[in-house]
């Protein structure tokens, strides 16, 4: 019957009474009352935005895409990342491999420079780079030293050339951005301008892909990659963006000798929106029938070639 305490089952036990058996002390009605505004993200210390008092928030930027080490990975990679004199902390070397002359040039490359070389067990190395095949040899990068869009402008008066940028509008691959940066140092760029979000950022994929230009080449960040063009377009700077349904072809850039700005946009989107609407002209690249678009990289190092080709030939005039 239900409700008969004498049921087996139904007895309930002493100190099983449900809810408060004291009194909350007014506890209760103190943890209702408001607590006043929520601060703003760079007042809260555990918020990603957060900024200590102080703080040159354009210090900030600089190391927001990267802020701890990281480890280039295997016997060429890294004999070539120290070729290229890219910042090095340590180089790890596993204990026990069998050592070649990759191994001997990148010990001794790291010596030279007075790099650390620490030997560390297999394990150790495999943990440390995520299990990517090393061949016993890992090189630490340090966080990159981003710099300011002001920076760049300064880079290009202390050449005495137009000014020659390019923007990477949502380029999310960081072996498409060591080979921009690559193709911009080839080919005579000032800078390279990064957006803080949603594009990549100088990783050691990147800076071996840039096969060490990142190191002579300056790279800055935009906190809003929109509102920094159009600043550079109130100084005289053209804003010309990569389209496959650009206004005009490569063939009939003629703005090539002006201070420039070349925007590439992410793999397989394109320019943003925004973006499109802040440039002054969209060129194309024309192609065989069949081939959709190329590769951002390729893209960057096509263009940017036929720019230093318009330049060389109005420095002959």
């Amino acid at each position: 019957m239900a409700g008969n305490s004498r049921r087996q089952g139904a007895i309930r036990k002493v100190g099983t009474k449900k809810g408060p058996v004291v009194g909350s002390g007014g506890q209760r009605r103190a943890a209702l009352e408001g607590r006043g505004p929520t601060p703003k993200a760079e007042d809260r210390p555990n918020h990603k935005n957060y900024r200590k008092p102080g703080a040159d928030k354009r210090d900030q930027s600089r190391t927001k895409k990267a802020e701890r080490p990281e480890l280039i990975a295997g016997r060429n990679p890294v004999v070539e990342a120290l070729r290229a004199a890219i910042p090095a902390t340590a180089l790890y070397v596993a204990i026990n491999i069998e050592a070649d002359d990759r191994v001997t040039d990148a010990v001794r490359m790291a010596a030279d420079r007075g790099i650390s070389i620490l030997e560390i067990p297999r394990e150790e190395l495999d943990r440390k780079t995520n299990r990517a095949v090393h061949q016993g040899l890992g090189l630490q990068v340090p966080p990159f030293d981003y710099a300011h869009p002001d920076e760049l402008m300064q880079a290009a008066r202390d050449s005495g050339e137009p000014a020659l940028f390019v923007a990477l509008d949502g380029v999310t691959d960081p072996r498409n951005l060591g080979a921009v940066i690559r193709s911009a140092a080839a080919f005579g760029a000032h800078g390279v301008l990064l957006q803080e979000r949603r594009s990549a950022g100088m990783t050691a994929v990147a800076w071996r892909t840039s096969a060490g230009t990142a190191a002579k080449l300056p790279v800055a960040l935009a906190t809003n990659l929109t509102r920094q063009l159009k600043a550079w377009a109130e100084k005289g700077l053209m804003i010309v963006g990569l389209d496959a349904e650009g206004s005009v072809d490569i063939d009939q850039l003629d703005v090539a000798t002006d201070p420039v700005v070349i925007v590439l946009g992410g793999e397989g989107k394109g320019l943003t929106r925004l973006v499109g609407e802040t440039c002054d002209a969209t060129v194309s690249i024309p192609m065989a029938h069949g081939v959709e678009s190329l590769n951002a990289s390729v893209a960057a190092g096509v263009l940017l070639a036929e720019v230093a080709r318009r330049r060389r030939l109005a420095g002959r005039m």
